[in-house]
């Protein structure tokens, strides 16, 4: 009986022994929102699209998902469609402290970071997700990590819709038709390359410029995203879209190196988990995506169709070639992706 009773007495302390451990671990792995060492601070991210672009919309997630994670401690003050100025502006602003982040076109940036380049690379990726996962990767880091140097930091991508060609008058079938093309083109060199390459003559025109543009004949199309024609009201002028999907579009997240530097490590993670939801969002939203605004740019009477890559393996080899000449980093990123 007494032998019994001690085994029962052991069995009763393994048990209550093994409830405190598991009320240990189910405790560790529910960390409440907001317990960490978290600022109360209010960032001024500012950026160039209309809210109704996906950027907008990424922007609130993360606005949302940053405030979930700090509990209301950390919050966001989002500034859309250019309200804050150019990106030349915007980043001005990062770099002086006034504007907490920015998203800053890749484009923009090939001006300043000349390994951004990389990213043209013409027909690199088929999808978001390839770009997304290329972005995330150490040689798509090290190209990000090399805004740094004037107080900036990057700290993340996001990606909108691939690149197409919406045109007025002119329907483009193969690259003769491109020759002598008037085409408004993102104002960055290695961008308009492509575009020379293949006979075409691009016009540097800023995008808040580009519907009268269009309108008056000034130019007879453009290179954008299926998003902007949309937000943008193109299909009010245009009539084709050629749907070439021959670049991505990345925006860089920039920040201020020194204040984010500042911020507890708490805070710190809390902003890199809250933009990586953010991007993984967009990406994940946006290709789901494409066949709706192919359908809403139709039934607004454009004629969208697809233009194969084969049509362009001359410019896809003078551009590798040129660029991936300029850069080892470049021509690696390049290679792994190619």
């Amino acid at each position: 009986m007494k032998k019994f009773l001690s085994f029962a007495a052991m069995l009763m302390l393994l048990l209550v022994l093994a409830a405190c451990n598991d009320d240990e671990e189910i405790a560790g792995d529910n960390v409440s929102a907001g317990s960490g060492d978290y600022p109360e601070v209010t960032f001024k991210l500012a950026h160039i699209t209309p809210t109704d672009h996906m950027w907008h919309q990424a922007s609130e997630k993360f606005k949302e998902e940053l405030e979930s994670i700090t509990d209301g401690k950390m919050s966001v003050e989002i500034y859309p469609a250019s309200q804050l100025g150019s990106e030349a502006d915007m980043v001005q602003q990062v770099e002086a402290g006034s504007v907490d982040m920015a998203m800053i076109t890749a484009a923009y940036l090939t001006s300043r970071t000349p390994e951004m380049a990389a990213w043209f690379a013409p027909y690199l990726f088929e999808t978001l997700e390839e770009a997304n996962t290329a972005a995330q990767s150490d040689l798509g880091q090290q190209v990000l990590k090399k805004v740094e140097g004037t107080g900036l930091k990057g700290l993340t991508y996001l990606f909108a819709g691939q690149r197409t060609m919406v045109t007025k008058g002119v329907k483009i079938n193969s690259t003769d038709d491109l020759n002598g093309l008037k085409l408004r083109v993102t104002p960055s060199p290695v961008l308009q390359s492509f575009y020379k390459n293949a006979g075409a003559a691009p016009e540097s025109i800023s995008l808040t410029e580009v519907y009268s543009a269009l309108q008056t004949g000034v130019i007879d199309g453009m290179d954008m995203d299926l998003d902007a024609t949309i937000t943008n009201k193109y299909s009010e002028i245009a009539k084709y879209v050629a749907v070439t999907n021959h670049m991505v579009w990345p925006s860089t997240i920039l920040t201020n190196e020194k204040k984010f530097n500042a911020l507890s490590q708490d805070a710190q993670d809390a902003v890199t988990q809250a933009w990586k939801v953010a991007s993984d969002y967009a990406v994940t939203t946006r290709s789901g995506q494409e066949q709706e605004f192919r359908k809403e740019l139709e039934s607004q009477g454009m004629e969208v169709y697809d233009l194969d890559a084969s049509l362009f393996a001359k410019q896809i080899e003078a551009f590798d070639s040129e660029y991936g000449g300029q850069s080892d980093l470049i021509k690696q990123f390049i290679e792994a992706n190619r």
